[in-house]
């Protein structure tokens, strides 16, 4: 090309324009969301002077399952004009929550006949994304007030499980009559702030609006815990909306933290859930007596499933353990690490699955 013979001509030397570009390296990611981060590299003043371009070249981590449905991701190539680093990164790609990611660059500069000077590439760097932050959480639960549905009365909170589970929180050994908190799973959105951080004992309240009472049947085992709502739900209790999902069914669930206030769990939500009203939300409330002598009522929304994970451990002796008369081998409706339909439009928002 011109170039070359720019460059024979003086000399046989390598002209300014010609000579190789340095590596990049000390690649640095920072600002990380769940969708966008920022990345820079060291450059010598020279070639930040000559580069007109970067090239990143971003991919998912194979993960080492070898029955993943999906097809492998394709690398992705970035062209992007140079600019002053830290270079944002978002909009691009359509980066999911909390994955891990590959990312290598290139620098380059562009010549009059349309072909690049380029870099060689850089060592690769990996980083995970975020969680969800609160906006994008603010825009779930958008989604999720509308499939809320009327307010019903209920009057217990419920837990089913096996005989074992029962046992072993009898135990005075491993719980001395404590249902302990657990680590949440990942199931629902593979963003929410509370999957694999926040722990807690999940609790139903869901009724059949044709008795008013808990259902017959259940997935999760035979014997049912209750407990009158008030020592969940009262005015001491913060209300957090953390998920709403959809496992390729008809139904949603609303996943809701119970934190007694000021206790751990409650602080862990403060800076990373919306906190809802509890006189006053769609999914479910807390009305105080209004005349003395009066009972206070609790609703919950009718037309979503709610998991509601209360944040501390929770006293057997607070309620008491039946059989249920229903079935109990509805397997299908257990949400253990399920994942979310990521192509629902009732659940979904904008930013990575």
């Amino acid at each position: 090309g011109v170039l070359k013979r720019v460059a024979l001509q003086s000399g046989g030397k390598m002209t300014e324009m010609d000579a190789p570009l340095a590596t990049p390296c000390n690649i640095q990611i920072c600002e990380v969301t769940c969708d966008s981060f920022r990345i820079m590299w060291d450059m010598s003043p020279e070639d930040s002077a000559r580069a007109t371009h970067f090239f990143i070249d971003l991919s998912r981590k194979e993960s080492r399952d070898p029955n993943r449905f999906k097809h492998r991701d394709v690398p992705t190539k970035l062209v992007a004009k140079a600019v002053p680093l830290p270079m944002a990164v978002r909009g691009h790609w359509f980066l999911s929550p909390r994955t891990l990611y590959c990312v290598a660059v290139q620098t380059a500069v562009r010549q009059p006949d349309g072909d690049y000077l380029v870099s060689e590439w850089s060592q690769v760097v990996e980083f995970c994304t975020g969680d969800y932050a609160m906006e994008h959480l603010q825009q779930l639960l958008d989604k999720a007030k509308g499939s809320a549905g009327r307010l019903l009365k209920f009057s217990v909170f419920y837990r089913n499980q096996h005989q074992d589970y029962f046992d072993q929180v009898r135990s005075v050994l491993e719980c001395g009559g404590l249902m302990r908190p657990a680590l949440k799973d990942i199931s629902g959105s593979h963003g929410s702030p509370i999957n694999g951080k926040l722990q807690g004992v999940f609790f139903s309240c869901n009724t059949e609006f044709d008795t008013g009472l808990p259902p017959r049947d259940s997935p999760y085992g035979p014997l049912r815990f209750q407990i009158p709502a008030g020592h969940l739900l009262n005015p001491n209790i913060s209300l957090y909306f953390a998920d709403f999902y959809c496992m390729y069914t008809a139904y949603h669930y609303v996943v809701l933290v119970l934190a007694p206030v000021g206790s751990e769990g409650d602080t862990f939500c403060r800076t990373r859930l919306p906190m809802l009203d509890l006189a006053s939300n769609p999914f479910l409330t807390y009305t105080a007596p209004q005349r003395p002598g009066e009972e206070p009522l609790y609703c919950h929304a009718s037309d979503v499933i709610l998991e509601v994970l209360f944040s501390e451990s929770v006293p057997l002796d607070q309620g008491s353990v039946d059989q249920i008369s229903g079935h109990h081998q509805l397997m299908s409706l257990t949400t253990a690490n399920a994942k979310k339909d990521p192509s629902c439009k009732v659940c979904n928002i904008s930013v990575g699955r």
